[in-house]
């Protein structure tokens, strides 16, 4: 058989219980990783983490709460022990509020911040060194169209936003050291907590405002995970790349084409009405 795209290398996943992340621990598992998944939905984590080992394939399963430094500490040093090495990092916990900046209280501020842009801060302080140590590898940091655009969520967006930033400091810190990183932007995805628990009416309007008229999946974004994990993508470093059906280069654009269109078909059939009353 032939070698996998990640053959034996150690993979760190956040956010690994469900969808996105899970989907990337799978498919990295399958491409010869030593998969590392992390979250704090134990139960599930555990159960994915056991769905992959029972393939045949290496798979161990931590709680980490990214928002705590001395978690990442921790599980860092027990990957150390179990593997000596880690490659690859992916930085997909998150989480959202829904809150606009009048409602939003400071607590749930500095919560989101806390999980979606310092957790990826302590994952690339204490990861980025043991990536050093085992001859380079690569970050991907999961940012979202949110951090491209603006976004009904004033605290996720900055975050995402900060994410992005960051991203491209550290891909000039770490550029020695043979440590590359990127940040990925999907955008409205199937099968995610966010979007089953999206409010009313936002999945069927989602679908509309995608230029290729339908919503990703997280196998797809996993796909894109793994090329800029593996050699390649061995030339990009500090690039941020959408995955969002074209909604970022033209959304706009097209749903104003479309409306221009309905409009204009509206204005042509009241005229028509309006000429046969006369």
């Amino acid at each position: 058989m032939m070698a996998g795209k990640l053959q034996d290398k150690v993979a760190f996943i956040t956010g690994a219980s469900q969808g996105q992340g899970a989907a990337v621990a799978r498919l990295f598992a399958e491409e010869g990783a030593k998969v590392i998944l992390t979250d704090i939905a134990d139960a599930a984590g555990e159960k994915v983490t056991a769905e992959i080992a029972g393939r045949g394939a290496d798979a161990a399963y931590f709680h980490l709460d990214v928002a705590e430094e001395t978690q990442w500490r921790e599980v860092l040093n027990q990957v150390q022990k179990r593997h000596g090495a880690l490659h690859v990092l992916i930085n997909n916990a998150g989480i959202v509020s829904r809150k606009k900046i009048e409602t939003m209280s400071s607590a749930e501020w500095h919560r989101v911040m806390n999980v979606n842009l310092t957790g990826a801060f302590y994952g690339m302080k204490y990861g980025a060194p043991m990536m050093r140590d085992s001859g380079g590898g690569s970050i991907v940091n999961v940012s979202s169209v949110g951090g491209l655009t603006a976004h009904y969520d004033a605290v996720y967006a900055a975050s995402k936003w900060g994410l992005r930033g960051l991203t491209k400091t550290a891909a000039m810190e770490f550029v020695d050291w043979k440590i590359r990183v990127n940040s990925i932007h999907p955008g409205q995805l199937s099968d995610t907590s966010f979007m089953t628990n999206a409010v009313p009416g936002h999945n069927a309007a989602s679908k509309i405002a995608i230029p290729m008229g339908r919503q990703g999946t997280p196998q797809e974004t996993a796909k894109l995970m793994l090329f800029l994990a593996c050699d390649d993508s061995s030339f990009i470093t500090g690039a941020e790349i959408a995955i969002d059906g074209g909604y970022t280069a033209g959304g706009a654009v097209r749903m104003r084409a479309m409306l221009t269109k309905q409009f204009a078909e509206a204005d042509a059939a009241a005229a028509a009405e309006a000429a046969k009353s006369a």
